[in-house]
């Protein structure tokens, strides 16, 4: 079955750097789009950056600039860098994988079907 593994969390100060990873398994990686998810206690999810089979990136407006997405094939790995950290990227990130059918979690034009345990972003001011 489909897997997703997170890691690369942290507690940072802000202006600081984080880089998150996804380890993939269970699936043709390359065939699917993927992302990242962000959840903020009071506020809704959040798609943050997502990357398509033919390797086009979407980003949100909020993290555009700051954050890059990017996917090893070979190692079946999902990445994003996170630079210019705010406090109000604090959250529970989620790696994300779609493209298989019909769902409500939809961003860049792709509907996320399976998540990954997320991984917390602590940024302090």
């Amino acid at each position: 079955q489909v897997q997703l593994v997170e890691s690369g969390g942290g507690s940072v100060q802000a202006g600081g750097s984080l880089r998150l990873s996804c380890a993939a398994s269970g699936y043709t990686y390359s065939n699917y789009c993927m992302g990242w998810f962000r959840l903020a206690p009071g506020k809704e999810r959040e798609g943050v950056a997502a990357i398509d089979s033919d390797g086009s990136t979407s980003y949100a407006d909020s993290v555009k600039g700051r954050f890059t997405i990017s996917k090893d094939n070979a190692k079946n790995t999902l990445y994003l860098q996170m630079n210019s950290l705010k406090p109000e990227d604090t959250a529970m990130y989620y790696c994300v994988a779609g493209g298989w059918r019909y769902s409500d979690y939809v961003f860049a034009g792709c509907e996320y079907n399976y998540w990954g345990q997320g991984t917390q972003v602590t940024v302090s001011s």
